[in-house]
């Protein structure tokens, strides 16, 4: 059985983690963080990781980044693995994440689904055939109006994995109003669409002459991420210290 603490247990993502992990022989939550109290858990919740008491042995995290630097302090100074699912951090706190790596297990994944990572591997492959052909590369986010960082960690995960495909030699274009002129030949533009209550949708483009391939993933439901996190906690259990992501999760 692991242990799990839930950073950030009284958040949407948090909610649907405590929901699951109840249903599941081989988890349980056994301690909360979170500043909002003010949610009935069948575990205690603290404020701080300071304050909690409890022995676990990985911390799933889905919070906000203000939070992120005192998760990534405690975690090292305690040996305790965690698995970082907030998005939107700064340059500085992904630095902060490679320390933290040197003295704990760190899982961060900008998405945690089976269905994104598979694609990622795709996506590379596609990559490698298509950009040599001429093929242009465009990625579409899109998410509920409550999202605040644009684009989204997954959209730039999918840009990230085929520019490591194609020898990172592509720039990324967020803005096209900033200047008119026709698209650089190595570039991949990422457009963010924010609204309604769209759980996560990314299309991605290869344009080419005369023909279109796209690759398209929906989430319809915010489970598919809990799911994820909480396989990733499993697997992170009694790791050595390091940097970890979903594909030493998941076997391709």
């Amino acid at each position: 059985m692991v242990r799990l603490i839930m950073h950030g247990c009284n958040g949407t993502m948090g909610r649907v983690i405590t929901n699951i992990v109840k249903e599941d022989e081989h988890a349980q939550i056994v301690a909360g963080i979170d500043c909002y109290q003010d949610v009935p858990n069948d575990y205690p919740v603290f404020k701080t990781l300071e304050d909690c008491n409890i022995e676990a042995d990985v911390v799933i995290d889905f919070s906000v980044t203000t939070a992120v630097d005192g998760l990534l302090n405690y975690c090292a100074e305690h040996s305790l693995p965690v698995v970082l699912c907030t998005t939107g951090l700064s340059e500085e706190q992904l630095k902060k994440v490679e320390q933290a790596s040197s003295k704990t297990a760190v899982l961060k994944a900008a998405n945690m689904s089976l269905g994104v990572n598979m694609l990622l591997k795709l996506l590379q492959n596609a990559a490698k055939v298509l950009v040599p052909a001429g093929f242009d590369i465009e990625v579409v986010d899109r998410h509920h109006k409550l999202k605040v960082d644009a684009p989204s960690g997954t959209a730039i995960a999918m840009a990230d994995s085929m520019n490591q495909a194609l020898n990172h030699e592509y720039t990324y274009n967020f803005d096209r109003s900033k200047e008119l002129k026709m698209r650089e030949q190595k570039e991949i533009g990422v457009v963010a669409v924010r609204g309604g209550t769209i759980v996560g949708e990314h299309d991605v483009i290869f344009a080419g002459t005369d023909e279109v391939v796209e690759f398209k993933h929906t989430a319809y439901s915010k489970a598919i991420f809990a799911k994820g996190a909480i396989e990733a906690s499993k697997f992170l259990a009694g790791k050595p210290a390091g940097r970890y992501d979903m594909s030493d999760v998941i076997e391709f």
